[in-house]
């Protein structure tokens, strides 16, 4: 049964922002939630996520007997036993799908093992999802990384998704390179506002510069992109900026010098 069947019957196997985000998604483009399963019956997420859906709350084991599709969006460490644990009871033509982006398809080997009358996949949504509801809201239009059967395509453009393929030799360097793109960008804001706090200006002050020169490396590419001292060879600003800061914000602010200088050296061999 693919993802075109009028029945599209889904279960969600771990509850979390990311997989309660795509079953809201899935449930909001008619597809039928039949089965939430978390770490346990009476946890306070699986009852929350399961009323949302109007689903049945379930014990893992029991996941995919109604499915056709079962979403596994547990940490990356517990995929393969929780693809096991689903095998068991699996409808012949079910498809399993993990979240994961780190993780190739080998982590649901044990499913095709145990019934090779089922499908796996896999698709990673390349977008920040803080929340359930925020998370919905912003797949669509996103990019998406998949792997395995050709029914993950047809569900990632059901949500609106731009769907593309990475090597399983290279997962984890893309997944590196989307932790880079999100998390690290984070945590360089947090340093953006300790260093604005001391200089007694607020952080939100610096948003419309981040969003602008994300803007205009959406344009130019990241080496067009790049201004300031490091572009201009500016080494004096540069050693006035490490003067000015603390001990502690020095070692990371040296560490982006020195990537912005690969930018600035790249620009200039293509010039």
């Amino acid at each position: 049964m693919d993802a075109t069947s009028p029945s599209r019957a889904f279960a969600l196997v771990g509850p979390g922002r990311a997989g309660t985000a795509v079953a809201l998604a899935l449930a909001g483009r008619g597809w039928r939630p039949v089965a939430v399963a978390g770490r346990s019956l009476d946890a306070l997420s699986t009852r929350a996520v399961a009323a949302r859906l109007h689903a049945p709350a379930v014990e893992a084991a029991d996941a995919g007997r109604e499915a056709d599709v079962v979403i596994v969006a547990t940490p990356d460490a517990a995929i393969a036993d929780t693809a096991a644990t689903l095998a068991p009871a699996l409808r012949a033509g079910a498809l399993v799908v993990h979240l994961s982006g780190a993780s190739t398809l080998h982590e649901l080997d044990g499913v095709l093992l145990a019934r090779p009358d089922v499908e796996v996949g896999s698709l990673h949504p390349l977008q920040s999802l803080p929340s359930a509801d925020v998370g919905r809201a912003r797949l669509a239009g996103s990019w998406c990384a998949i792997d395995g059967s050709p029914r993950v395509e047809k569900i990632a453009l059901t949500l609106g998704m731009r769907p593309f393929r990475v090597d399983a030799a290279h997962r984890v360097r893309y997944h590196a390179a989307a932790c880079a793109a999100s998390n690290h960008l984070v945590a360089l804001l947090g340093q953006v506002e300790r260093l604005a706090a001391h200089a007694g200006v607020p952080v939100e002050a610096f948003l419309p510069l981040v969003r602008g020169t994300v803007e205009n490396v959406e344009t130019l590419g990241p080496a067009a992109a790049l201004t300031g001292p490091v572009a201009r060879g500016d080494h004096e600003t540069i050693a006035r900026h490490l003067d000015a800061m603390p001990d502690d914000e020095r070692d990371a602010y040296r560490a982006l010098v020195a990537e912005a200088g690969r930018l600035a050296a790249h620009d200039k061999a293509l010039a």
